[in-house]
């Protein structure tokens, strides 16, 4: 019963302090571009973008406040093939992942923003927050499609394998605008700083060949090292025990480009209370 008590203050609360700014909710989707950043992608090539959608739910405080809720689709892919770093070119390796992505953020908006109104119906915006994400990197071997996580490429032990579901830091910019007082037109950039190294497979050093072959087969072994030899990477001691696979002080990145449409519900009221 306290607690029910503690709700309903809060709420009135809330209610009271924003009594003359619009609240309420907003529903829709969008769609547009997912770009991934990591150790396949060191120089930031936004050409191989892939495609990303979703679908969002934000609640309007005020004229400058709102919390949105998001859950989305993301593709990523990245090869060394495409690296301009010779070095990298040699290692040879690739990925690619769907993911699926949960988003929560907390949105500022630049200039005071309301629905329908003919002096207030823009605002650029910032948001920051928080996502849960899951994700499955694979790469091409022979023409089939393999599951790298399973593999083990790096050498961690059976049941010690990255977690396929982790999490990031969610934040970006965007821009709203009225198409009418119902709907409402959205551009965002969203970015999404994760707390895992192994969205694309790839994040420390060679492990022993012999070890991996022991704790898993063949094919780990084959796809742990794809090394090549390239012109201007002389010499190279890519693919040995211990060198450098991959940078574990950096976290990946995936990045989404999208618009998106909006339907507002109309304001939500606070309860009246008989006297």
């Amino acid at each position: 019963m306290k607690t029910y008590t503690w709700a309903v203050l809060a709420f009135t609360i809330l209610c009271t302090t924003t009594a003359h700014a619009q609240k309420g909710w907003e529903a829709g989707g969008w769609i547009g571009s997912s770009f991934y950043l990591g150790d396949l992608n060191t120089d930031y090539d936004f050409s191989n973008p892939g495609l990303a959608g979703g679908l969002i739910a934000r609640y309007n405080f005020n004229k400058r406040l709102c919390f949105k809720a998001s859950a989305n689709f993301a593709q990523v892919s990245a090869s060394d093939a495409d690296s301009p770093n010779a070095f990298e070119r040699a290692r040879n390796l690739s990925f690619e992942s769907n993911i699926i992505d949960g988003t929560f953020q907390f949105e500022f908006n630049f200039l005071p923003y309301k629905h329908g109104d003919p002096d207030e119906f823009f605002t650029p915006y910032l948001f920051a927050g928080f996502n849960v994400f899951h994700f499955n990197p694979m790469t091409e071997y022979q023409g089939e499609m393999v599951e790298l996580r399973p593999l083990g490429t790096e050498g961690q032990f059976k049941g010690e394998e990255y977690y396929s579901v982790s999490g990031g830091l969610a934040y970006g910019f965007g821009f709203k605008v009225d198409l009418s007082y119902e709907w409402s037109l959205n551009l965002e950039l969203n970015a999404r700083t994760l707390f895992t190294d192994y969205l694309d497979d790839v994040s420390t050093v060679y492990a022993d060949k012999d070890d991996i072959l022991q704790l898993r087969n063949e094919l780990a072994v084959a796809l742990s090292d794809r090394s090549i030899e390239v012109e201007g990477a002389p010499n190279s001691q890519i693919g040995r025990e211990g060198t450098q696979r991959g940078n574990s002080n950096n976290n990946d990145t995936f990045i989404t480009l999208g618009i998106g449409l909006l339907y507002y519900f109309g304001d939500v009221r606070c309860p009246e209370y008989s006297r």
